[in-house]
């Protein structure tokens, strides 16, 4: 190997995306089951709550600003935007105005809510203020908008509900029923 190729691969090795294990919250708790990705961007961490056994991954935009749920389990994949804040209605409205004024309108602050064992498709956005119920998929592209019920699979933009997790959770559930104890234990009455 020529120096200059070891040399690329050893800053390679330094500079790429990388999953770490184990987050601590804003509170000092330690998720030592979490794993979130070193290109992951998280604005204001003390206002994120987050439980563990998720994944955050590559090149992902976490806005906690406005307070984000993140519940066990989670799996938010790559390119993700995950928003508390939206602003783009009152910089239109606003123009140049906007730059200090104390509250311009159209300005959008909600607090979002991803439920447990959620799967968050690459490229997906989720608006600020939506709530995501338990082991809800949304898939790649979709943009995510308001209240989405348990196990709900959602599509589009907007997104839609357009299936539901439990047919494919059912028939692994056949192939594997010693996994049955685990699925209700966070599925509940509805699995």
């Amino acid at each position: 190997m020529s120096i200059k190729r070891a040399l690329l691969s050893l800053l390679s090795c330094v500079l790429a995306p990388r999953m770490v294990y184990g987050w601590r919250t804003s509170d000092g708790r330690l998720l030592r089951h979490t794993r979130v990705s070193t290109h992951a961007h998280i604005e204001h961490p003390d206002s994120l709550r987050m439980s563990d056994h998720v994944f955050v991954g590559h090149f992902n935009f976490l806005d906690a600003s406005g307070g984000l749920s993140i519940g066990e389990g989670c799996q938010i994949t790559n390119h993700v935007s995950i928003l508390t804040h939206s602003s783009h209605h009152a910089l239109r409205v606003c123009g140049r105005g906007y730059y200090g004024h104390p509250r311009p309108p159209g300005y959008r602050q909600a607090p979002t809510e991803i439920g447990p064992y959620s799967f968050i498709g690459p490229h997906a956005v989720i608006a600020p203020g939506s709530k995501l119920g338990r082991g809800v998929l949304v898939t790649a592209y979709s943009y995510v908008s308001g209240t989405v019920p348990d196990f709900a699979v959602v599509q589009g933009q907007p997104a839609r509900v357009v299936g539901d997790v439990r047919e494919v959770d059912r028939a692994l559930l056949q192939r594997h029923p010693e996994m049955s104890e685990h699925y209700r234990a966070w599925a509940g009455d509805q699995a």
